[in-house]
């Protein structure tokens, strides 16, 4: 009788996971952007998400909770029920940047579970046509003429974009003053009104305003030219080179959700980005897609956030 009692038992436990896996989810799934609307990472949540939420019959809703490079909206998943209705487009800002910069109220390794790697989204150096540089050559010898004179935005302090910039200035021997904003959409919104000359943003929110004229395309932090901006040479081609910083973007979950969800969502995200639909909005806005294992996801953040404590320290980069 004991015997049977500890088998029956043993098999609940064994069962229960995969039962979970199967009935989730049973409600709407909320999907944290550490940003306002309209930057990379907004634009890849709702394309993920937007499939997520065909197949699940249950709708993945983006919620942006923008502020301090990303790492409110990381704070707010950190605190969140670990049962896998809330998750983050997580990405490079707020957990390989900014720990290295500023104190956070989360730790970035253990306190989120990783889920699926997604992919990289290139910086694009974009100039404000008003800006009197025609390529990156032109663009240095003007700021060595008037140091100080000419501003960059980025999406926030400790952002990839303000990394960017410094490490463009480190690289360059040039000055320019750092505007920060609270996401792409709003520094997108003052670069297009000329308020600032430049600056380092994702693909996604310059693509179409390189491609209109609104916006001059100087650079691009990808090894070879991209297709979609066939005119914008690489960072190496105008001799830049040792820039390498990529924004990259992975769904995360709070840390101790279950292993069996992390696993089904892992799974879930690596065939919607195979989807047809899915892979060409993507890549359309520059998205180089990569699919990794929630181990392998976790091997690469640790990896990030290493390579970017030496980039920071190497540059001397400290918060205004």
């Amino acid at each position: 009788m004991l015997q049977k009692f500890v088998l029956s038992a043993l098999a609940a436990v064994l069962i229960a996971p995969a039962a979970l896996a199967q009935t989730y989810p049973s409600k709407p799934v909320r999907m944290i952007v550490g940003f306002p609307p309209g930057g990379g990472t907004d634009v890849v949540a709702r394309v993920i998400g937007q499939k997520l939420g065909e197949w699940y019959g249950q709708p993945v809703l983006v919620e942006n909770r923008a502020g301090a490079t990303g790492t409110i909206g990381a704070d707010v998943l950190a605190k969140s029920p670990a049962d896998g209705y809330t998750l983050m487009m997580g990405h490079a800002n707020s957990h390989a940047i900014a720990p290295n910069l500023m104190k956070l109220p989360y730790d970035p390794i253990k306190d989120f579970a990783p889920v699926s790697y997604v992919g990289y989204v290139p910086n694009v150096l974009s100039l404000h046509p008003s800006v009197p540089a025609k390529n990156m050559k032109e663009l240095v010898a003007l700021l060595k003429a008037n140091p100080g004179k000419y501003t960059y935005a980025s999406s926030g302090n400790g952002s990839s974009q303000h990394l960017s910039g410094e490490m463009f200035k480190l690289l360059t021997g040039t000055n320019a003053l750092h505007v920060p904003y609270k996401g792409s959409g709003d520094a997108i919104k003052d670069l297009l009104a000329g308020t600032v000359s430049f600056n380092f943003d994702t693909m996604p929110p310059v693509l179409e305003h390189i491609k209109a004229g609104k916006l001059r395309g100087l650079g691009i932090s990808t090894p070879k030219r991209l297709a979609q901006l066939p005119d914008v040479p690489t960072f190496a081609e105008e001799g830049l080179v040792g820039f390498e910083i990529l924004n990259w973007y992975g769904v995360m979950a709070p840390g101790g959700t279950p292993k069996d969800i992390v696993g089904k969502l892992s799974a879930d995200i690596n065939k919607a980005m195979r989807e047809p639909d899915v892979k060409a909005r993507l890549e359309a806005v520059g998205t180089q897609l990569r699919e990794l294992s929630p181990d392998e996801f976790g091997a690469f953040m640790r990896a990030e956030l290493v390579k970017y404590a030496k980039l920071v320290k190497d540059a001397h980069i400290r918060l205004e």
